[in-house]
């Protein structure tokens, strides 16, 4: 069993066979529809697709005007492309331990970690959870904190009513395979700002100024006047992803029903943490991750052994990035220096969950996890 599949139909094929057949296959209608469905849905002015999140990230940190000098602040458990993104640009990603329940970035250890440098705050919200918002934005505003939303698990999610992506300055979303819906790879930057879409759209696109307004001939070419990047996504991918948000809604509320479903049957081993989420939040469950409660990473890697052996694909939730060799070592940081994220780490484990999936196999997992917790 995947822990998890993509859903293609005929939508994705006709539409494909649209672009190849008008032999515009980049930088066309499609791309352009794509981002308008996008921003739509989530409630941004602008919404510029990329080739994947981790562009997005880069693009984020690049229009804001990070670089050496300049601190980010980054929760310590999440895809290093949070962390690497800044990196990027010559500034130092900072880490803050993180919420063991929701496992977001902790309001309160975000504002211990500020310093005169500190300039933004990458705001993960992991697996599809929104983060406590509210309190982030308070204490962002306080402290003049640039605010990226790193999005990537979270299309179609909303905090308080209001779609992730368009709740801090910029927001980045992620198309990748694993994801509630897929372009093959692929992202989005969103943001509400002219300025910073205009920053993303040239930087993406080589560091092209556009065209002179006064002279727009067949000879006209493009200016540059900065360094930019091939991050646009191609009229292929978006064909594909015009066609998946077709279906977003109906993915978003399978997923749903799936984690309901997992949260019945599995209420009664006491062993394991079940997915929480907070008041004013919201969850796409683009990942669902229990956490083991006793025994630690031990009793965590035998339930993952046990499920294989019955031919069920599981993951950790993902890293404690604090712990990985680049920072660890670039800036000296003690694996027990963030220890809520070195735990969710060694203790997490992400269970199948895709569209189509029947109750029948919802129970196989759950009983291979209470056959392992008796061995």
């Amino acid at each position: 069993m995947k822990i998890t599949s993509p859903q293609f139909d005929e939508d994705e094929i006709k539409l494909l066979r649209q672009c190849l057949d008008s032999g515009w296959v980049t930088q066309g209608a499609l791309t352009r529809q794509f981002e308008e469905l996008f921003g739509n849905r989530h409630s941004v002015r602008y919404a510029l697709a990329t080739t994947s999140c981790t562009a997005a990230l880069h693009l984020a940190t690049m229009a804001l005007g990070l670089g050496p000098g300049d601190e980010v602040i980054v929760p310590a458990f999440t895809w290093i492309t949070s962390a690497h993104s800044v990196e990027y640009t010559g500034a130092r990603a900072v880490f803050v331990d993180i919420e063991p329940e929701t496992f977001n970035i902790c309001p309160e250890k975000l504002e211990m970690a500020i310093t005169p440098n500190s300039k933004a705050v990458v705001v993960v919200h992991l697996f599809g959870l929104s983060a406590k918002m509210d309190e982030i934005l308070n204490i962002a505003q306080r402290h003049n904190l640039f605010v990226i939303e790193d999005a990537a698990c979270a299309v179609g999610s909303h905090y308080d009513g209001k779609p992730v992506g368009g709740i801090g300055h910029i927001g980045c979303f992620s198309f990748h395979p694993r994801k509630v819906i897929t372009t093959g790879e692929g992202g989005m930057v969103t943001t509400n700002s002219e300025d910073y879409a205009k920053a993303i759209n040239s930087l993406r696109n080589h560091g092209a100024a556009g065209m002179p307004k006064y002279s727009q001939r067949p000879y006209t070419m493009a200016t540059f006047d900065k360094i930019g990047y091939n991050l646009r996504l191609s009229d292929i991918q978006a064909a594909v992803g015009v066609a998946q948000m077709s279906k977003l809604d109906r993915l978003l509320n399978e997923r749903k029903l799936l984690a309901e479903r997992y949260n019945q049957i599995l209420a009664d081993i006491d062993e394991i943490a079940l997915p929480y989420v907070p008041n004013k939040c919201a969850h796409t469950y683009q990942a669902y991750v229990i956490r083991i409660l006793s025994g630690g990473m031990s009793e965590r890697n035998k339930i993952m052994d046990y499920l294989e052996s019955l031919n069920i694909e599981t993951r950790p939730g993902t890293h404690a990035v604090h712990r990985l060799g680049y920072y660890a070592k670039k800036y000296n940081i003690k694996p027990e220096q963030y220890p809520v994220a070195a735990l969710c780490e060694d203790t997490t484990i992400t269970l199948p969950l895709f569209p189509g999936m029947t109750q029948e196999q919802q129970l196989y997992v759950a009983e291979g996890i209470k056959k392992t917790l008796l061995l």
